[in-house]
Formats: structure tokens, sequence, C-alpha cells
């Protein structure tokens, strides 16, 4: 006897004992073809905070190198040490 070629494909498609793995559904398909597309936004998201913080770091640097700033923080600092 000839098997059935329509049963072989339906118990293939539902994800039957014959079949190599397990289908998803066409909706859950969608989203995980929509969320692949976004694998390396997390490490995007990562460079640009660092830009963020290193051109911070960089103003702050510019800042406190100046004669004014420089004589306040000195100012605060004697003050601190002077009242103990």
């Amino acid at each position: 006897m000839h098997p059935d070629p329509t049963h072989a494909d339906h118990a293939n498609r539902s994800g039957g004992a014959h079949s190599p793995r397990p289908t998803m559904p066409t909706g859950l398909r969608r989203l995980a073809r929509r969320l692949a597309g976004e694998r390396g936004a997390a490490t995007a998201e990562y460079a640009v905070a660092t830009m963020a913080a290193v051109g911070f770091a960089g103003l702050l640097v510019v800042i406190l190198r100046g004669d004014e700033v420089r004589g306040i923080l000195t100012d605060l600092v004697r003050n601190a040490l002077s009242v103990g």
C-alpha cells in the first residue's frame, strides 16, 4: 500500500512525530523576523551613550583646566581642611 501524500504533508506541517522540527504559527514567525532586525540596536545605543560620555568628559577637562575654576576648587579644598 502506498502512503497517502496528503496525510504525510499534514503531519509534517503540524509538527507531527515525523517532522524534523516544529513550525511556528504565522504571526509568531512575523514577530521573530521583525525582532531579528534589531539585534544590533543595543550595541548602537551603547556606542551613542559612550560617545556622549566621552564628549562630556572632554568638556569637563576643558572647564577644569581654567584658572578661575582651579582657584575656586583650591579655595574649596582649603576651606574644607581648615574647618577641622
